[in-house]
């Protein structure tokens, strides 16, 4: 499952795309906020989830 941002949680810190190992990246930061952007690249490694400073990231 591609991961959710919970968007009053999210700060913006961008740690979510910097980590993520797919191509292309799953992540954009748009407004200070991550948005997926290509929820079919996702590998479901788990790396933005574990590097999320605030837990806006959930895989489901």
């Amino acid at each position: 499952m591609p991961p959710k941002v919970d968007k009053e949680l999210c700060d913006g810190s961008g740690d979510c795309f910097d980590v993520c190992p797919a191509d292309p990246n799953v992540f954009e930061i748009v407004d200070k906020k991550a948005i997926v952007v290509s929820a079919d690249s996702c590998i479901e490694c788990g790396a933005c989830e574990a590097s999320c400073p605030t837990s806006a990231i959930v895989l489901e």
